[in-house]
């Protein structure tokens, strides 16, 4: 399964890189995320909790990066074993662009495998798994840099109470 995307970060490309790189960073980024401990000369392990359809699962695994250009590009390699419920690896090659406003155009490419109860659930199924699983990374890791998303919209409030024969007034 292969896909590719992009996304406009407002934050420089320096920032980015280096959040890219920070198991913290990594940890509140990927969903279902336990555990991420290590570096980037080293390679991180991650304990990641998910389910797939009716396959649930604890994946514990190895990521590493190479091909590392500072502030440019990288390529992010993953693999991680769920017990009976298989395993899945993968890599992301990620560029890393200024653009005219200051911030960084973030483009990946990603290609991932899956293996045993995971690959019986049928294609469609993983493939729009995997989407959701890349985009919800990438929209956590925009919004852990630039804070939450400004719809213009209150943060929702506490609803005033309703009066009745419960309330005080």
């Amino acid at each position: 399964m292969q896909m590719s995307d992009q996304r406009e970060i407002k934050a420089d490309p320096a920032t980015v890189y280096a959040a890219l790189l920070d198991p913290d960073m990594l940890k509140n980024c990927v969903p279902g995320a336990q555990e991420v401990t290590g570096n980037p000369q080293d390679g991180y392990e991650a304990t990641v909790v998910q389910k797939v359809g009716p396959v649930k699962a604890t994946f514990k695994g190895q990521v590493s990066m190479t091909d590392m250009v500072e502030n440019e590009k990288m390529t992010i390699t993953g693999e991680g074993k769920g017990g009976a419920a298989g395993f899945a690896k993968g890599g992301a090659v990620v560029t890393l662009e200024p653009t005219d406003a200051g911030g960084t155009l973030l483009s990946y490419d990603v290609e991932a495998k899956v293996g045993g109860k995971l690959a019986q659930l049928g294609s469609r199924l993983i493939d729009g798994f995997a989407k959701k699983m890349a985009d919800q990374f990438f929209s956590n890791f925009v919004e852990q840099i630039e804070g939450p998303a400004e719809d213009g919209e209150p943060v929702a409030e506490e609803a005033p109470a309703k009066k009745g024969w419960f309330s005080k007034t």
